[in-house]
Protein backbone atom coordinates (compact mmCIF):
# COMPACT_ATOMS: atom_id res chain seq x y z
CA UNK A 1 0.00 0.00 0.00
CA UNK A 2 1.45 3.37 -0.98
CA UNK A 3 1.66 6.25 1.48
CA UNK A 4 -1.10 8.01 -0.48
CA UNK A 5 -3.39 4.95 -0.08
CA UNK A 6 -2.53 4.77 3.65
CA UNK A 7 -3.45 8.42 4.08
CA UNK A 8 -6.77 7.85 2.30
CA UNK A 9 -7.49 4.77 4.43
CA UNK A 10 -6.78 6.70 7.64
CA UNK A 11 -8.90 9.65 6.49
CA UNK A 12 -11.69 7.25 5.48
CA UNK A 13 -11.55 5.45 8.85
CA UNK A 14 -11.61 8.79 10.68
CA UNK A 15 -14.66 9.89 8.69
CA UNK A 16 -16.61 6.95 10.16
CA UNK A 17 -15.90 8.11 13.70
CA UNK A 18 -18.96 9.33 15.61
CA UNK A 19 -19.56 13.04 15.33
CA UNK A 20 -19.65 15.14 18.45
CA UNK A 21 -22.26 17.84 18.39
CA UNK A 22 -22.86 20.56 20.96
CA UNK A 23 -25.97 21.88 19.21
CA UNK A 24 -29.33 21.24 20.93
CA UNK A 25 -31.60 19.09 18.75
CA UNK A 26 -35.32 19.89 18.90
CA UNK A 27 -38.01 17.22 19.28
CA UNK A 28 -39.18 17.82 15.70
CA UNK A 29 -35.80 16.81 14.32
CA UNK A 30 -34.88 13.90 16.57
CA UNK A 31 -37.33 11.00 16.88
CA UNK A 32 -36.87 7.46 18.15
CA UNK A 33 -39.33 4.59 18.18
CA UNK A 34 -39.78 0.93 17.41
CA UNK A 35 -41.75 -0.81 14.70
CA UNK A 36 -42.20 -3.90 16.88
CA UNK A 37 -43.85 -2.43 19.98
CA UNK A 38 -47.22 -1.05 20.98
CA UNK A 39 -49.23 -3.77 19.26
CA UNK A 40 -52.45 -4.73 21.06
CA UNK A 41 -53.25 -8.38 21.77
CA UNK A 42 -56.58 -8.07 19.95
CA UNK A 43 -56.31 -6.71 16.43
CA UNK A 44 -59.82 -6.50 14.92
CA UNK A 45 -58.62 -3.97 12.32
CA UNK A 46 -55.26 -3.20 10.76
CA UNK A 47 -53.21 -0.49 12.44
CA UNK A 48 -51.89 2.40 10.31
CA UNK A 49 -49.37 4.59 12.19
CA UNK A 50 -47.77 7.54 10.43
CA UNK A 51 -44.15 7.66 11.55
CA UNK A 52 -42.93 10.60 9.45
CA UNK A 53 -44.71 12.98 7.16
CA UNK A 54 -43.41 15.69 4.86
CA UNK A 55 -44.70 17.45 1.81
CA UNK A 56 -43.41 14.71 -0.51
CA UNK A 57 -42.99 11.60 1.64
CA UNK A 58 -45.13 9.67 4.11
CA UNK A 59 -43.66 6.78 6.12
CA UNK A 60 -46.03 4.53 8.00
CA UNK A 61 -46.09 1.33 9.98
CA UNK A 62 -48.91 -1.03 9.15
CA UNK A 63 -49.75 -3.97 11.40
CA UNK A 64 -51.92 -6.83 10.12
CA UNK A 65 -52.90 -10.22 11.51
CA UNK A 66 -55.01 -12.24 9.09
CA UNK A 67 -56.30 -9.10 7.39
CA UNK A 68 -56.97 -8.67 3.68
CA UNK A 69 -58.45 -6.03 1.41
CA UNK A 70 -62.25 -6.14 1.14
CA UNK A 71 -63.60 -8.12 -1.81
CA UNK A 72 -63.49 -6.01 -4.96
CA UNK A 73 -61.37 -3.25 -3.36
CA UNK A 74 -58.19 -2.07 -5.12
CA UNK A 75 -55.63 0.46 -3.93
CA UNK A 76 -55.06 3.06 -6.68
CA UNK A 77 -52.70 5.55 -5.10
CA UNK A 78 -51.52 8.95 -6.32
CA UNK A 79 -47.93 8.28 -5.19
CA UNK A 80 -45.52 5.38 -5.57
CA UNK A 81 -45.13 3.10 -2.56
CA UNK A 82 -42.16 1.14 -1.24
CA UNK A 83 -43.13 -1.71 1.09
CA UNK A 84 -40.81 -3.65 3.41
CA UNK A 85 -42.04 -6.62 5.43
CA UNK A 86 -40.34 -6.23 8.82
CA UNK A 87 -42.03 -9.31 10.28
CA UNK A 88 -44.59 -11.86 9.08
CA UNK A 89 -45.81 -12.47 5.54
CA UNK A 90 -48.42 -11.30 3.06
CA UNK A 91 -49.79 -12.00 -0.40
CA UNK A 92 -50.45 -9.11 -2.76
CA UNK A 93 -52.45 -9.16 -5.96
CA UNK A 94 -51.23 -6.69 -8.57
CA UNK A 95 -53.67 -5.89 -11.37
CA UNK A 96 -52.75 -7.68 -14.63
CA UNK A 97 -50.15 -9.88 -12.88
CA UNK A 98 -51.39 -13.48 -12.85
CA UNK A 99 -49.61 -14.71 -9.70
CA UNK A 100 -49.94 -13.51 -6.11
CA UNK A 101 -46.77 -11.71 -5.00
CA UNK A 102 -45.73 -13.35 -1.71
CA UNK A 103 -43.66 -11.24 0.66
CA UNK A 104 -41.88 -12.64 3.73
CA UNK A 105 -39.79 -11.05 6.48
CA UNK A 106 -37.12 -8.91 4.86
CA UNK A 107 -38.76 -8.78 1.43
CA UNK A 108 -39.60 -5.47 -0.21
CA UNK A 109 -41.64 -4.34 -3.17
CA UNK A 110 -41.92 -1.04 -5.00
CA UNK A 111 -45.33 -0.21 -6.48
CA UNK A 112 -45.65 2.64 -8.94
CA UNK A 113 -48.28 5.34 -8.70
CA UNK A 114 -51.69 4.18 -9.99
CA UNK A 115 -50.66 0.52 -10.15
CA UNK A 116 -53.77 -1.15 -8.76
CA UNK A 117 -53.09 -3.68 -6.02
CA UNK A 118 -54.77 -5.36 -3.07
CA UNK A 119 -53.81 -7.43 -0.04
CA UNK A 120 -55.03 -10.99 -0.61
CA UNK A 121 -53.90 -12.30 2.78
CA UNK A 122 -51.64 -11.69 5.76
CA UNK A 123 -50.37 -14.30 8.20
CA UNK A 124 -53.16 -15.14 10.67
CA UNK A 125 -50.73 -16.71 13.18
CA UNK A 126 -48.57 -13.61 13.83
CA UNK A 127 -48.43 -9.91 13.21
CA UNK A 128 -47.30 -8.82 9.78
CA UNK A 129 -45.47 -5.54 10.26
CA UNK A 130 -45.04 -3.44 7.15
CA UNK A 131 -42.93 -0.34 6.64
CA UNK A 132 -44.56 1.65 3.85
CA UNK A 133 -42.95 4.67 2.24
CA UNK A 134 -45.23 6.73 -0.01
CA UNK A 135 -43.24 9.04 -2.30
Amino acid sequence: MTSQHKALAVRSAKSRAPLKCSVHVSKEILMKGTLLGGIPVELPEEIFDTICLSENVKIERIVSRGHASPTGFWYDQEKSEFILIVQGSAGLKIENVPDIVVLKTGDYLSIGAHVKHRVEWTDPACETIWLAVHY
